[in-house]
């Protein structure tokens, strides 16, 4: 049973199960990947039409059609500000800037995800190259790809394009 800290009366429900959940490891997402992600609270499904007109195109080629943008010339891979990264397709908060680190991979990574249910894994075997895939589990917009190269404890490197994230100061998500 989770109980609450009167500090903590404000935060969202999500927010204090994210705390006690243990991180995201590598075996986690595999099985994720292999036999299904757990169910998002919401779905949003558009068209392919309707997704065309609420994104910028560099997000739509992103987030629709599964592109890469250039690496270091993009938004995120060079800023540190204090923040919750979300989906630029949904608003779904995938994480925190306090899992996020300095890679030298070019785009931005991160060590953990927001909440567990933040994300959808699958199996990608694009570019002649087996990775895994990550997508938004709200929108299911393709957001990057996540290893196990990453920095202790969980080692995970979920390495993601600016175009399908936004950022917004502490405490606005």
């Amino acid at each position: 049973m989770i109980k609450a800290r009167p500090q903590d009366a404000q935060q969202p429900l999500e927010s204090l199960l994210a705390l006690s959940a243990p991180p995201l490891r590598w075996s986690d997402v595999l099985t994720y990947a292999k036999y299904g992600n757990p169910d998002p609270a919401r779905r949003l499904l558009l068209s392919e039409a309707e997704w065309a007109a609420r994104l910028l195109p560099a997000q739509f080629q992103v987030l629709r059609q599964a592109r890469t943008e250039p690496p270091y010339r993009n938004a995120y891979c060079r800023s540190y500000e204090p923040g919750r990264y979300a989906c630029a397709g949904c608003g779904q908060v995938l994480f925190d800037s306090a899992a996020k680190y300095h890679a030298i991979s070019g785009w931005p990574s991160f060590t953990q995800p927001a909440t567990r249910g933040a994300l959808r894994f699958h199996f990608d075997d694009s570019h002649h190259m087996q990775r895994v895939e990550v997508r938004c589990n709200v929108c299911e917009g393709h957001l990057g790809h996540v290893s196990a190269d990453g920095p202790a404890p969980a080692g995970l490197r979920f390495c993601i394009n600016s175009a399908s994230l936004r950022q917004a100061p502490e405490g606005t998500l």
